[in-house]
């Protein structure tokens, strides 16, 4: 017989760790090198229909390697979990392997929802609201900069916030949480949904608002998640006891 495979020390999980952080890092790299060779296109696509200044003479370049950036993480962002699951994974137990590779495709699947959201509805109604406040002595002269901050604020903001459902599920799946308390405390849920839509997302009621409207939405799926998983978990119970 082999010999047992020894359990990894701490100097050793670090170095794990800095390996798989070494690769995401080069994956971020190459891939927002590659993204700046289209990043002309790209920044015309989200400034679509925009008349943008800069009032720094690196600040057009800049808009091209942060445009290239961003890119980059999003189009790596698969890598980053995969990495992160990876990692993980020696520690955990079959069950929670399969819990854990569903929670990743979750991740995925939530993130993408929330910048679809945030590219598609929030932003465009984002924008039309504070153009109608234009008038003959005040005109929109806005910078790439600005415009892209707000833009990136949005993007990122919308698609962490729509992981809540997958915070209730993994919460609710190691009983740190019930559906019967997510059901009680839905007047305390819905200052915090504002307070987080204030956090994360740009300085402005309106974009609070357009987040903390599908937050609420993705607080009841939370909900009906974590009640789906005790149901699993009581009937798992009740087949133990029939045995």
């Amino acid at each position: 017989m082999g010999k047992a495979e020894q359990p990894m020390s701490i100097l050793d999980h670090f170095a794990e760790l800095r390996r798989r952080l070494l690769v995401v890092f080069a994956f971020i790299l190459v891939a927002s090198s590659l993204c700046f060779l289209l990043s002309g296109r790209m920044l015309g696509f989200v400034t679509r229909g925009m008349n943008l200044i800069y009032t720094h003479p690196s600040e057009a370049m800049m808009a091209h390697f942060r445009v290239a950036l961003t890119a980059g993480i999003m189009v790596t962002l698969p890598v980053i979990l995969y990495q992160a699951a990876a990692f993980l994974v020696p520690a955990l137990t079959p069950k929670e392997k399969r819990v854990l590779l569903a929670a990743v495709f979750l991740m995925l699947l939530l993130f993408g929802a929330g910048v679809g959201f945030a590219w598609f509805v929030a932003f465009p109604m984002a924008m039309d609201f504070f153009a109608r406040f234009a008038a003959p002595q005040l005109w929109p002269y806005i910078t790439v900069s600005e415009y892209l901050s707000f833009l990136t604020g949005l993007l990122l903001g919308f698609g962490l916030a729509f992981q809540l459902p997958l915070a209730f599920w993994a919460l609710g799946a190691i009983g740190i949480i019930s559906s019967r308390f997510l059901r009680s405390s839905r007047k305390y849920a819905v200052i915090l949904i504002f307070i987080v839509a204030a956090i994360a997302t740009p300085p402005d009621v309106v974009s609070q608002i357009l987040m903390a409207i599908p937050l609420l939405g993705l607080y009841e799926l939370g909900i009906l998640l974590v009640a789906g998983t005790e149901r699993r978990r009581r009937k798992q119970a009740e087949a133990e006891e029939a045995l």
